[in-house]
């Protein structure tokens, strides 16, 4: 099933190493926003950035990112909620 065109990454992760098919599935899926939160969440946010542009010879690969290291939940939500693009789309809460 794909994913939301909205999503929340709740970090820690489980596993790091199921970051980089999170984020191809997230590009063939279509998604718009990915929000980081958590503890750790600006350096799994810089990692999505890395996978994303990969050797940065494809134009066509392209996410949107942020983390929110102490912003409440809520707030967080909330922005989603209200992304220019796909206002009123689902938001899609991930743990991986």
């Amino acid at each position: 099933m794909p994913h939301a065109r909205k999503l929340i990454l709740h970090v820690p992760l489980s596993d790091e190493a199921l970051l980089a098919g999170f984020v191809e599935q997230c590009l063939n899926d279509g998604v718009s926003l990915v929000a980081v939160v958590g503890p750790g969440c600006a350096r799994v946010e810089d990692i999505i950035d890395e996978i994303v542009v990969a050797d940065g010879s494809d134009g066509t690969r392209f996410l949107c990112t942020s983390s929110h290291p102490d912003e409440p939940f809520e707030d967080v939500l909330n922005m989603l909620r209200s992304w220019e693009f796909e206002r009123g789309d689902p938001v899609e809460e991930v743990r991986l």
